[in-house]
């Protein structure tokens, strides 16, 4: 790969920057609320934002800008491993939009989300019983991981480019050649997707969500059948 261009081009959309700040801040809140019982609608509310978030990604990542498409930056393991060797020499490949690195993270992050979240979702209702509740701590723990490593590695790949990987994905801008640019931001699709998380948190808020958050396990709904019948 050719040295980065001296040009600031845009390189990352709106949602695409949105979505990767407000799934951080979710999977933090959700973590940080995992072992607190008085927290616990919280935490299952960050958990459904998640899956809200990952889910929008999905979407975006085939009828996003070009560096948000998942055809971009669907590398194979060679490329990955070709890449971590490159760091390691201290004359790292450069990429544009994600490099293969990075890509690897994102489609783990994205998996271990959904993982997290779905099993939260049937470990909150007394459904796989213990196995289930383990199964979700250990995606989340994964995905903890999985985070940490990709922190390391935007820090590591920062210092040997010579470029803020962090600050790119608050402006959006990189160094780069002209015709490697995108030309919107897509700032509509950005503000749908704000407006549809604060709205959903409004709901949540205003109680019109408490059957998310507020349902009985099966277990007890079937305690409560029985206590019901013998009145």
């Amino acid at each position: 790969m050719k040295a980065p261009g001296n040009t600031r081009i845009l390189v990352w959309d709106l949602p695409t920057r949105w979505f990767h700040w407000l799934l951080a801040a979710s999977f933090a809140g959700a973590w940080l609320t995992g072992d607190s019982e008085r927290f616990r609608d919280i935490h299952v509310i960050l958990g459904y934002t998640m899956l809200g978030l990952i889910a929008f990604r999905l979407l975006w990542g085939f009828i996003g800008t070009r560096y948000a498409r998942f055809a971009d930056f669907a590398y194979s393991p060679a490329s990955v491993m070709r890449y971590a060797k490159s760091l390691l020499s201290r004359q790292p490949e450069h990429y544009i939009g994600h490099n293969p690195a990075g890509a690897a993270a994102i489609f783990l992050l994205l998996a271990l989300g959904i993982a997290s979240g779905i099993s939260g979702w049937l470990a909150y209702n007394e459904i796989g019983g213990d196995w289930m509740e383990a199964g979700h701590a250990l995606f989340s723990d994964l995905m903890l991981l999985m985070a940490g490593l990709h922190i390391a590695g935007v820090i590591a790949a920062s210092v040997l480019h010579r470029e803020n990987l962090a600050r790119a994905m608050v402006t959006g801008y990189k160094q780069g050649e002209p015709d490697a640019a995108i030309t919107r931001k897509r700032g509509l699709a950005a503000i749908l997707l704000v407006a549809a998380v604060a709205g959903f948190w409004g709901l949540w808020f205003n109680g019109r969500l408490d059957f998310l958050v507020s349902a009985q396990p099966a277990g007890q709904q079937e305690e409560n059948g029985e206590r019901a019948d013998d009145d």
